[in-house]
């Protein structure tokens, strides 16, 4: 428990409007968008770096935890308090300080929702590309804790490929200032690197530099039908050897299609195997080539049908069934655990395949979607977490899932991040000694386990 003293402390650094002490408030805070919930002792709401800073040093004093917190859309458990300590809700730093058109940088604070700045970038022919699926709540400090990626990523990459710098808090309560505006820094270790992705595990993000470019001139979307899931893992290898790079090649199999149909009537094919929506950018000439030989290759590949978007409704419509999976497949039971395993391009038929080998043997509803143009897969298994014994299940299921994506060159987590969700498993991937170089680093960085702790490091 944080003393009554130092909650006074914070609450003279934030004022008494920016903290939050009852069990109601607490309670709003103990959640991400995982089925799991624990309560923090206290929630914090700071408007600067400063306020920041002299925070971090009471915790370093008083020896309390120090949850950094978002919009708190996370699937891995990594804003949740496990450790009870003071959830520090960000959202208040929520400008953009700066749109540099001329060095194609963006300054921004950690709460700012990456919808809103993709927006303010746009209107001004700029782009910035991270697109994760929340993008419409998720903060960009939530998304370079994570690192969070989403469909654009085939072409475009991740959030770290866009952070030029960073300045962070450490658990000492100094502020270090890592990159800037400039394109190259080879200035000893990355540390912008190393707090990109880093869960709020090594200090607290307060102000980040993204790198820009220029906005795509045209657009077309087009979705494809498979009679066969194995036809459409094979047709996105496909388009990738035929040299084309599509900015999105998302996968849904059956039954996904199913629920998402029987949530929001779209038309899609319910006698489908599978289907994969792709898009291209760039020049109208460039789009017009490659959507051509696009529709070619995916009927090379066993597709029944392409529909080509015609406007931008047509367009907004495919998209609007991909968005509704989330909400779709809950429908076939109250509880979602999401995975983001991804495996090289070349192995995803075999990972397609074995997830459902591994759902049948459980007994277990599963669902194939994600971002297969870059292997990224988010096989979704539906249960209910108040029936034990399916839980159990769930979590052997988990395990299997897990170490078959290592088996096939690939890895634990594409976007989601580790969190509390996967840390039981992250020596599968990175063997004793890889793990305990990251053990060391927390350790040197963070002596007295003061920010987010539970987390990645499974009882460390």
């Amino acid at each position: 428990m944080i003393p009554p003293s130092v909650i006074e402390e914070i609450t003279r650094v934030v004022g008494k409007d920016n903290i939050f002490v009852s069990l109601e408030e607490r309670m709003c805070y103990g959640y991400d968008g995982t089925p799991y919930a624990f309560v923090p002792d206290l929630v914090a709401r700071p408007a600067s770096t400063e306020e920041i800073q002299a925070i971090v040093r009471l915790a370093n004093t008083h020896l309390f935890p120090i949850i950094p917190r978002g919009a708190g859309t996370g699937l891995s458990g990594g804003s949740l308090p496990v450790k009870n300590g003071m959830v520090l809700d960000l959202n208040r730093m929520n400008r953009i300080l700066e749109i540099d058109e001329e060095n194609l940088v963006a300054v921004v604070e950690p709460g700012v929702v990456t919808y809103a700045l993709q927006q303010e970038v746009e209107r001004r022919g700029l782009f910035y590309p991270p697109d994760p699926a929340s993008l419409k709540t998720s903060t960009i400090g939530g998304n370079v804790a994570e690192c969070a990626g989403g469909p654009r990523a085939f072409k475009y990459g991740v959030t770290r490929d866009y952070v030029l710098g960073l300045e962070v808090v450490t658990p000492r309560g100094d502020l270090v200032k890592t990159g800037g505006k400039t394109v190259k820094s080879v200035t000893g270790y990355d540390l912008t690197r190393l707090y990109t992705g880093s869960e709020g595990t090594l200090g607290v993000i307060t102000r980040i530099y993204l790198r820009l470019i220029p906005k795509p001139q045209a657009i077309k979307t087009m979705m494809a039908v498979f009679p066969q899931l194995d036809d459409a893992t094979r047709t996105v290898t496909l388009i990738v050897r035929r040299g084309i790079i599509p900015v999105t090649l998302e996968l849904m199999d059956d039954r996904t299609i199913q629920c998402v149909e029987n949530y929001r009537h779209f038309g899609l094919p319910l006698d489908a195997g599978a289907i994969l929506i792709i898009e291209v950018d760039g020049t109208p000439e460039l789009i017009e080539a490659q959507s051509g030989q696009i529709v070619d290759l995916c009927r090379e590949g066993g597709a029944r049908e392409v529909r080509v978007a015609a406007s931008e409704q047509e367009r907004e419509d495919i998209w609007a069934a991909r968005r509704a999976v989330s909400a779709a497949v809950v429908q076939i039971k109250p509880t979602k655990i999401s995975e983001d395993i991804s495996v090289p391009r070349s192995q995803i038929p075999n990972m397609a395949r074995k997830l459902r080998e591994i759902a049948e043997r459980y007994g277990l509803s599963l669902v194939i979607f994600g971002h297969a143009g870059d292997g990224n897969l988010h096989p979704n298994i539906l249960c209910d977490h108040r029936d034990r014994e399916e839980m159990e299940r769930v979590e052997k299921a988990v395990g299997e899932l897990f170490q078959a994506a290592v088996e096939l060159g690939g890895t634990l987590s594409g976007e989601h991040g580790i969190g509390t969700m996967k840390a039981p498993y992250l020596k599968l991937e990175t063997g004793e000694a890889g793990y305990a170089v990251m053990l060391a680093l927390k350790q040197a960085l963070d002596p007295n386990n003061i920010f987010n702790p539970g987390k990645i490091f499974r009882g460390e």
